[in-house]
């Protein structure tokens, strides 16, 4: 489980025994899934079987129309892609529908309940909730869950505390993980109390920039991982971070070496001024927007 640092985005690639794929997320739109491409390249992977788009903000379907194109036409293809359903009226997305089409790659909308295997592992869908749930990005986030044999992975997007809420309501026990992508990159509006006590991670991946305009990850969730003895590892300081497992016992290795106890990281992290306390989120769907 290959968590590529994308910077202030989400790309996060596995590989199953057989050699089965998944990509889940892309990146950020100003990349242009260059540098996604180039470390699948290094994995030597010549087909992606699974690409799942949590959500519709470019940091995460950023790479999605060139990852399609390239293995669509250099490579062996893409297998299914998997989407929240719910759209945005940005160039990235409709670039990515557009290569969607342009190469008739089947696309499945997937919400809760729904499920489908990955080699031996088996992927559980916890979100979006089923049926017509409006159309909030956030609210709608794609959330897995990835059993194999014993282990297990969350992953929730950018999922928040209302989402993170009515998933343990729903889904309870299935909520216990072993790893955790940690929700909306570290933001306090995710990884909330209700959501933690269930899923009871003994890692958690943060995926952000390390000088992250938005301040991620976010003080209160680093505190809160190191109250509740949680290892975090962080991308924007230990770079491209690789979880392999055999389905009872797992590692991580680490492209730069730091501790990963929280509050290291805490100390760590650069110290938020004026200027990035005060930015605003705002959206140009002219361009293509930027999602924090």
């Amino acid at each position: 489980m290959h968590h590529i640092d994308v910077g202030q985005a989400d790309a996060t690639l596995l590989i199953e025994p057989s050699g089965e794929t998944m990509l889940i997320d892309s990146g950020d739109w100003r990349q242009g899934g260059a540098g996604v491409i180039d470390y699948l390249e290094d994995q030597n992977v010549d087909r992606i079987d699974h690409l799942v788009a949590t959500h519709g903000h470019a940091d995460h379907i950023g790479g999605h129309d060139e990852i399609i194109e390239h293995y669509e036409t250099e490579h062996n293809g893409i297998g299914t892609a998997y989407d929240s359903g719910v759209a945005t009226t940005s160039q990235t997305y409709e670039r990515y529908l557009d290569a969607i089409e342009d190469h008739d790659v089947e696309l499945l909308v997937v919400e809760e309940n729904d499920h489908f295997e990955f080699g031996e592992a088996d992927v559980h869908v916890l979100n979006p909730p089923a049926g017509d749930s409006g159309s909030d990005l956030h609210y709608n986030s794609v959330a897995l869950s990835i059993e194999f044999g014993e282990f297990s992975y969350l992953t929730t997007g950018d999922a928040e505390a209302d989402a993170e809420q009515r998933m343990v309501d729903e889904h309870g026990n299935n909520l216990e993980t072993d790893v955790y992508q940690a929700g909306h990159h570290g933001s306090s509006t995710s990884s909330t109390a209700p959501l933690m006590e269930q899923a009871t991670p003994e890692v958690a991946i943060i995926s952000s920039d390390y000088d992250s305009q938005y301040g991620h990850p976010h003080d209160e969730v680093l505190e809160d991982y190191a109250d509740r003895g949680i290892d975090t590892y962080w991308t924007g300081v230990h770079g491209d971070v690789v979880l392999t497992t055999d389905g009872e016992s797992y590692g991580l290795e680490t492209q730069h070496e730091f501790s990963t106890h929280a509050e290291d990281l805490l100390e760590e992290k650069p110290a938020d001024d004026d200027d990035q306390a005060s930015l605003t989120h705002s959206t140009d769907v002219a361009t293509a927007p930027v999602a924090d």
